[in-house]
């Protein structure tokens, strides 16, 4: 997790200290022990397994073995959603029910962080599926959800204008 994405993302939350993150596709929990090594306190989320097996031996972080299609998350239990490479996995037509349930899932004011490969493509690659979308398909799709845009940018920046990466903060709408 980089220094800048925890900065934007965090800073303008309601309370200072530790906040209730939710590692949206965490993966085997590197941004997990990074969010608890800043003293915050995380939950992993992960589809596979072995991932989840991971997290539990690795972090000692609570991690919900989830698919992104069969959310069963708490209601307003996070100040915020980290989903660092793992959006772009969910099909179009399920975005905006994943992206509710997401909303749900966070407490007033919370934020939102996605940072996605962009583009104008979806389907199967292998294995794995990709829905690549750029800034305003994006901004339409967490507006309708109930989500502000507070900032966005594109990684890395020194790669103007080829960059692959869009990165997004979103905040609750009340």
């Amino acid at each position: 997790m980089s220094r800048r994405i925890t900065t934007s993302c965090w800073a303008g939350s309601r309370r200072a200290a530790a906040l209730d993150i939710l590692d949206f596709g965490c993966g085997p929990g590197r941004d997990l022990l990074y969010s608890q090594s800043l003293g915050h306190r995380p939950v992993g989320l992960d589809g596979s397994p072995a991932f989840c097996d991971m997290v539990r031996a690795n972090t000692g972080c609570p991690v919900l073995q989830q698919s992104f299609l069969s959310l069963d998350l708490p209601h307003a239990a996070f100040d915020g959603i980290f989903a660092n490479a793992s959006m772009f996995h969910v099909p179009s037509q399920e975005l905006p029910r994943v992206l509710r349930a997401l909303h749900g899932a966070l407490r007033a004011g919370g934020i939102l962080f996605m940072s996605n490969p962009r583009g104008n493509s979806e389907g199967w690659s292998g294995q794995r599926y990709g829905h690549f979308v750029e800034f305003d398909a994006w901004e339409a799709y967490l507006q309708h959800a109930g989500f502000d845009i507070v900032e966005h940018y594109y990684r890395p920046p020194r790669r103007v204008p080829k960059q692959p990466w869009l990165a997004i903060v979103g905040r609750k709408r009340a």
